[in-house]
């Protein structure tokens, strides 16, 4: 697919209005490292760009919040916040280390922080988008407390780009934890299990809490066995010694680890981009340690936060056959949840890729909304989250 940038707002602006008024299907893009996730859009669909769209806004260190155009890279954000001692706590997404801030939350991604600190569109204070038509349209502020307007920045986030162009976004910061330690506990997932539940009904708030199959352990260098990662973070170090000492009277094979191997670790959680099958699971968190017991993922590195039962696993094309994704997708329906195709290997001749998302019960809704930002059914054609065969 052809990809275009514009160099200002107003060429971005400009450009739209000629597609809108050519009924030309386009592709909202930040620095377009991820474009093959999801459901394939039209073939002859031109990506349209934000990667010029970048840099800090404005930065208010006091109350937390800072304002950078959607095409600045979330590492160079973090850099940024860093200077100030707060990050913006999200995980970088899965594979590859590049990415936008406009697309990390077109794709609502979050990651394994959500335990402590919520998910990215709870982090949303204000946003502003690029409709089909090129016009712009704002919604939320530049307070944490703010009730202007329609919630468009829930809205936004998770649209993969069907709705919209994202182009700039108002976000809570946090504070940095000056103080952080990682802690891992291998066993029987009967053994995870409880610990995992004693931990979510704790007064601890780790920041993390991720359940790992035995293949993801063995991928990371560990023994092959199911595995629980912890995070914690306090301003100050006796606390978690205090909590550390806690948690070993309900673990005591309880296993701290040293700076460099936790971050060996969550890199190995982050995987590597290689591969051919990138899967997101999401089940009740009761049903989490279920899952991770499947038969259907024998052989499959595989992460899930225990307190969100959501997930992400990946493996080759010669790992994973086809159907065994739709076995699992067929176990996460029936424990309650569901599983999106992200990345998939190429079908091969003669057969279909399996489809990315299944149909929503909202997909009334959905398709309604969709009608009302795009009414010629321009962005994203063929890619709209929760439907499994938009119309065109």
């Amino acid at each position: 697919m052809k990809v275009l940038a514009p160099p200002t707002l107003r060429a971005l602006q400009e450009q739209v209005r000629q597609l809108h008024a050519d009924a030309k299907p386009w592709l909202p893009s930040g620095l377009g490292s991820r474009l093959d996730w999801g459901s394939p859009v039209q073939a002859d669909s031109l990506v349209i760009s934000g990667r010029a769209l970048g840099g800090i806004r404005s930065h208010n260190p006091d109350d937390f919040t800072v304002t950078v155009a959607a095409g600045t890279p979330l590492a160079e954000l973090q850099q940024v916040l860093a200077a100030q001692r707060q990050w913006l706590s999200v995980d970088r997404p899965w594979g590859r280390p590049g990415t936008s801030i406009g697309g990390l939350i077109a794709r609502g991604l979050s990651g394994g922080y959500r335990q402590r600190y919520m998910g990215l569109r709870d982090q949303l204070l204000g946003i502003q988008l690029l409709r089909s038509d090129g016009v712009l349209a704002r919604a939320g502020g530049q307070v944490v407390k703010n009730v202007a307007g329609y919630d468009l920045m829930r809205l936004l986030t998770g649209s993969w780009g069907s709705l919209a162009l994202i182009t700039e976004v108002t976000l809570r910061t946090q504070p940095l934890p000056p103080q952080r330690r990682c802690l891992v506990v291998q066993g029987e997932l009967s053994t995870l299990q409880e610990l995992s539940r004693w931990l979510l009904n704790a007064s601890l708030s780790p920041e993390r809490i991720d359940l790992w199959s035995g293949s993801l352990a063995a991928a990371a260098g560990r023994r092959d066995q199911p595995l629980l990662l912890l995070s914690l973070a306090s301003i100050d170090a006796t606390t978690l010694d205090e909590q550390i000492a806690c948690i070993s009277e309900h673990a005591p094979d309880l296993e701290v680890l040293d700076d460099d191997a936790a971050a060996d670790l969550l890199d190995a959680e982050l995987g590597s981009g290689a591969t051919a099958w990138l899967l997101r699971l999401a089940v009740p968190p009761a049903q989490a340690c279920t899952l991770l017991a499947s038969d259907a993922l024998q052989g499959v590195p595989l992460w899930l936060a225990a307190g969100s039962g959501i997930g992400d696993g990946w493996a080759s094309g010669a790992t994973l056959a086809r159907h065994r994704v739709e076995a699992l997708r067929r176990c996460c329906q029936a424990l309650g949840g569901y599983l999106s195709v992200l990345r998939q290997p190429t079908p091969a001749a003669g057969s279909e890729p399996v489809p990315a998302w299944l149909d929503a019960p909202a997909r009334p809704l959905i398709e309604a909304v969709k009608r009302q930002f795009d009414p010629k059914q321009q962005l994203a054609r063929g890619r709209l989250p929760g439907v499994t065969q938009p119309a065109g």
